[in-house]
């Protein structure tokens, strides 16, 4: 198969009478395409999908209403109130529970392994690790440097004192993700309503999300979804390492 890396060579590109067949993409700016008279028997699109329209059919609304029916959990997480953001943190914490648990089962080099070359399980927290640190740490708290080197941030995403390279072990990935959760749990326990939705200065400290006014309400939605998005992700991947012909 022939891959093409990190290129701007087909940013504004026209592809006619192409076979694509079986092609992957991976963290890939698509913003924009039009596609016309296309198959996509047996697709799978994953990703921050809106005004996507198919055959006239704007696709995302459809998507997010059948995962709320799928899931009811997701409702409680788009919360306003002060109580409503103390239940929503709760659910993030039961659901992570559970697969912790069940994380706990299985063999360490099972918790390092990819599946479809995604992150592997001890990725994933690493991940959330650095998404609380940006989120809540940078943006909330306006930490001026929040970021735990076992932080793992997007492909995209380079500095801040994170050692990407590095092999950690699970305790050790464990312990990390278990701190930022009871940092976000000891801060929720007391907001009030104007903690919550009073706009916090831009963090102009180097880091991430980029400096914006933002109330802690916003942040906490972002941080949310990640948290039932990459929890979603590992579920899919454990349940394939658990598998047959694992």
């Amino acid at each position: 198969m022939t891959r093409y890396v990190a290129t701007d060579e087909f940013q504004g590109a026209e592809f006619l009478d192409i076979n694509m067949s079986r092609t992957v993409f991976r963290e890939v700016d698509l913003s924009g395409t039009h596609m016309y008279g296309v198959l996509l028997t047996d697709a799978d699109i994953d990703g921050d999908i809106r005004g996507l329209k198919v055959n006239g059919v704007e696709v995302a609304p459809l998507i997010e209403a059948e995962l709320d029916r799928r899931y009811p959990e997701r409702a409680k997480l788009r919360t306003e109130t002060a109580d409503g953001m103390r239940e929503a943190w709760a659910v993030v914490e039961s659901f992570w529970g559970a697969t912790m648990q069940r994380a706990r089962t299985m063999d360490e080099a099972d918790l390092h392994r990819s599946v479809n070359d995604e992150w592997s399980f001890a990725q994933t927290l690493r991940h959330l690790v650095f998404v609380t640190d940006a989120w809540f740490g940078h943006a909330v708290e306006g930490q001026p440097r929040p970021f735990h080197p076992l932080g793992l941030p997007a492909s995209f995403i380079t500095g801040f004192g994170l050692d990407i390279h590095a092999t950690p072990t699970f305790d050790d990935i464990v312990e990390a993700r278990s701190g930022r959760i009871a940092q976000v749990r000891a801060f929720l326990q007391t907001a009030t309503q104007d903690d919550l939705d009073r706009i916090r200065e831009p963090n102009t400290a180097p880091g991430g999300p980029p400096p914006a006014s933002r109330t802690a309400t916003s942040c906490l939605h972002v941080l949310f979804n990640e948290e039932w998005a990459h929890h979603q992700f590992a579920v899919r991947d454990l349940t394939v390492i658990e598998g047959p012909g694992r």
